[in-house]
């Protein structure tokens, strides 16, 4: 008869790697979650806000930061890094620490439009992780109460017979308000002299006093200034209309195929845990489903939109190609 023997000692083994596979089961199972940041973040997030404080840009980073913390139960700090249209702040947080607790603010300047426009931004789109979406802001065509213009089609005839005639106020070379008369200038076929200012609300004044001609920007900063009947909405940038303006027409009405408007959203330096990218998109989706903090920013004419973590990355590189091609088409540049 033949078979295998089965000594003492060989079952005692066994019953010993049972014994011990129980033991270590649970172990390893406790020890997974413990690997991954549930417990992040514990420290203060730093959110860079690459704009001089105080502007719109500043006030967006900062709305949005408090919502941030308050979806993560954690403390964020606002932190200015302007210049360079925004290319110093977003090159300091390129060469930040991977691990989440340093963010950014990105626009489609930052991420898209500046890297058409300068010889060298100091970082690349491929240097950060996009987490989420804020949202749009569309813009406005607006002209001084007392101006003789009340439609897109008056300033495009005024253009047409006098060549050189129009001027176009907007704050800071490089900007989406300068690309957007840019973009008016060559679709419409005018010639118009384009007026930069350190800040919008300086244009304002003298669009208000008719020394400008008009005046192409975003939404929330003129909000008010239209309401007050300060300046008057002639049209919006978008191709359908926007709620803040409801009666009022899009350039494309007249124009077709215009149209630009301002984008954000929160990035992080890449090669971030995907965990705790997923656990800022998260909080970002927490905040932008806040019916007070919706009724805030609508208010301001920004459009909330959440998307997908994936979906928003492929928003980002769609941007930066599409955007690329407006400045070199307008043919715009700063050094």
């Amino acid at each position: 008869m033949t078979g295998k023997v089965h000594s003492p000692l060989a079952r005692m083994t066994r019953r010993a790697a049972l014994l011990m596979a129980t033991l270590v089961a649970p172990a390893v199972a406790f020890a997974q979650p413990a690997a991954q940041p549930s417990d992040w973040p514990k420290d203060p997030i730093t959110f860079v806000a690459p704009f001089s404080p105080g502007g719109g840009g500043d006030t967006l980073t900062r709305l949005f930061g408090n919502e941030l913390g308050k979806a993560l139960g954690s403390t964020i700090i606002v932190e200015n890094r302007p210049g360079a249209g925004g290319n110093i702040g977003t090159a300091y947080v390129a060469k930040a620490a991977p691990d989440g607790n340093t963010v950014i603010f990105g626009t489609m300047g930052t991420m898209g439009t500046n890297h058409a426009l300068y010889k060298k931004t100091g970082y690349s789109i491929d240097d950060f992780e996009p987490v989420a979406m804020f949202g749009t802001t569309a813009l406005a065509l607006v002209v001084g109460p007392n101006s003789p213009f009340r439609s897109v089609a008056d300033i495009i005839a005024y253009g047409k017979k006098n060549p050189g005639g129009l001027s176009c106020a907007f704050g800071g070379n490089g900007t989406v308000s300068h690309l957007a008369c840019a973009m008016l200038e060559q679709m419409a076929g005018i010639e118009v002299n384009a007026i930069p200012y350190k800040a919008s609300s300086a244009a304002y004044v003298d669009l208000m006093s008719d020394r400008v001609s008009f005046m192409i920007d975003v939404v929330p900063p003129l909000a008010a200034q239209v309401k007050g009947g300060k300046l008057r909405a002639l049209a919006v940038s978008l191709k359908q209309r926007i709620p803040m303006l409801p009666d009022t027409p899009t350039i494309a009405d007249t124009v077709p195929g215009y149209e630009i408007f301002s984008w954000d959203g929160l990035f992080a330096p890449k090669g971030t845990p995907a965990a705790r990218l997923d656990k800022l998109h998260d909080a970002v989706a927490r905040s932008l489903a806040n019916p007070e903090f919706r009724e805030t920013m609508t208010n301001r004419g920004y459009t909330l939109t959440n998307m997908p973590r994936k979906g928003f990355a492929d928003f980002v590189k769609k941007e930066y190609v599409r955007m690329g091609d407006v400045v070199r088409k307008i043919g715009v540049t700063l050094d």
